[in-house]
């Protein structure tokens, strides 16, 4: 049980070196497979030893080789959070008969809201390279996959809080924005009713709470637009992982 977890969680840490790479490259419009890795300062190639997931960041002091540049800590951060999440997603599945398949659809899934979360934070986008195939996959996934949600669960979900977001952004544009409106339609064709509800309550109560310690603490001013993505990715990770346990729970205390 344990092993194949910490399998799953080591290979997360080898998708979090990609993502930084994916967070890094797309908003520039540029190619996720070419160039190799390399320092974006003085160009610097990274060797095979320069890329083992937040090894070679401590090995380096987190500085680049070529030009002492300091390398962000968000760099293992990226790959530390997607090797934890991996890991919780591998072992909170095993005993409850999830399809081989699904779990690599669920692992895609947080995958991609990771990658996702730091290109809004960076630039207030939410690219429809990413949140266009991340719905459709999503939607093939339900149809074709045995489990939940089944096909057309997926279908009327996403298609519910796409169109419940889109009303949003027509009404009050500067707070929502269309890349919103597809994460959470895609949310929706992974989650199914009610996870993509606890999903999208859990986002918008974190978003507005840290809003408003923001505006306390001086850091936006009322009006000015925040990255609602991430918040938005954090309820989709919790509604997925915890979703079941929290709805069994519900059902029992009512």
């Amino acid at each position: 049980m344990y092993l194949f977890s910490i399998t799953i969680g080591i290979l997360g840490l080898l998708i979090g070196s990609f993502l930084n790479v994916v967070i890094y490259r797309v908003p520039r419009g540029e190619s996720i497979v070419s160039p190799g890795s390399h320092c974006p300062t003085c160009g610097h190639a990274l060797r095979a030893w320069e890329l083992i997931p937040v090894v070679s960041f401590l090995i380096q002091k987190g500085q680049c080789r070529g030009c002492q540049t300091r390398i962000s800590w968000r760099y293992p951060a990226v790959e530390l959070l997607t090797g934890t999440l991996f890991f919780l997603t591998a072992f909170l599945s095993l005993g409850t008969e999830t399809h081989p398949a699904r779990l690599l659809l669920n692992l895609v899934f947080v995958a991609v809201l990771l990658a996702l979360s730091f290109i809004d934070l960076d630039t207030f986008r939410l690219p429809d390279v990413l949140t266009l195939p991340l719905l459709g996959l999503g939607l093939i996934g339900a149809f074709l996959i045995p489990g939940n949600p089944s096909g057309w669960e997926s279908a009327f979900s996403a298609l519910g809080a796409g169109a419940g977001f889109w009303i949003i952004a027509r009404v009050y544009p500067q707070g929502m924005g269309l890349g919103d409106v597809k994460l959470v339609a895609a949310m929706g064709a992974f989650l199914g009713f009610p996870s993509i509800f606890l999903a999208v309550l859990i986002g918008s109560f974190v978003g507005a709470f840290i809003g408003i310690c923001l505006l306390f603490a001086g850091r936006k001013r009322f009006g000015q637009q925040i990255p609602f993505g991430p918040y938005l990715a954090l309820g989709a990770i919790f509604a997925l992982l915890w979703g079941t346990q929290i709805a069994k729970w519900y059902w029992a205390w009512i």
